[in-house]
């Protein structure tokens, strides 16, 4: 079984997009985690219309990762995945193709493309992130995998922790490099686009959150005990500029 977890609060313009996604897989053994930061709209309302849906939390939280983290210790699936509010899968297929990732047992980890669309026109493409095959050297010049795309075994949730949420908006960042970099997990790339990302992240927002961001960047690989080079958190901003430019 595949878990799906979302996080969300005050996403009643999204939220039913995100569900009908998971909805509409083709994959026979799936739940989805709803965990909610007790939101003042009718975000919740709307979840409950999808009787998909396994659970829905609701509960004070720490921000977006501390409710992703009780989502991860809820999830009865073998594998887990993480599906914010505004994102979407891009083909009924998705988790047909993890799981077909996964039936290798020495993988611990997959991930796949993302595009980022129009926040109010989703058939309209922004930015195009073609994530590329795995090797943990490329870490080093700056790459990372498109988070929303990332999926892992539960056991490796159990066995190397959640997300560190004193790392701020670069909590991501720092799973990956401890479960990829740090303890040498095995990944595999699907070569296909998974997720439909809405734009308007919080770390590029404003010269500001990206000076931050890099600073909690480099936080990710001190607490793992890591070196990157001289230059690699130089190259983590700059390749986004990639990823304007793929057709």
């Amino acid at each position: 079984m595949i878990s799906i977890v979302t996080a969300t609060y005050n996403a009643a313009s999204t939220v039913a997009d995100c569900l009908e996604s998971v909805e509409g897989q083709i994959h026979g053994a799936i739940e989805q985690i709803l965990v909610d930061g007790e939101s003042t709209d009718n975000t919740v309302e709307i979840a409950r219309k999808f009787p998909h849906l396994t659970s829905i939390v609701c509960a004070p939280d720490k921000g977006v990762f501390d409710a992703m983290n009780k989502g991860i210790e809820l999830a009865k699936g073998e594998i887990v995945g993480i599906l914010n509010a505004d994102d979407m899968y891009a083909a009924p297929y998705v988790l047909r193709w993890v799981d077909d990732a996964f039936s290798d047992s020495s993988i611990d980890a997959c991930y796949g493309d993302l595009d980022y669309v129009d926040k109010d026109d989703t058939g309209k493409v922004v930015r195009r992130w073609r994530a590329g095959s795995f090797s943990r050297r490329k870490f080093y010049w700056g790459w990372m995998p498109p988070h929303p795309t990332f999926f892992v075994r539960r056991a490796v949730y159990e066995r190397f922790g959640l997300f560190n949420l004193e790392l701020g908006s670069a909590a991501d960042y720092e799973l990956m490099l401890r479960f990829l970099v740090k303890h040498r997990l095995r990944a595999a790339c699907i070569p296909e686009l998974l997720v439909r990302m809405r734009t308007g992240g919080i770390s590029n927002a404003s010269l500001r959150n990206r000076l931050l961001a890099n600073r909690m960047d480099r936080l990710a690989w001190d607490v793992n005990q890591l070196k990157p080079y001289p230059w690699t958190l130089y190259l983590k901003p700059l390749r986004k500029i990639g990823q304007w430019l793929v057709k």
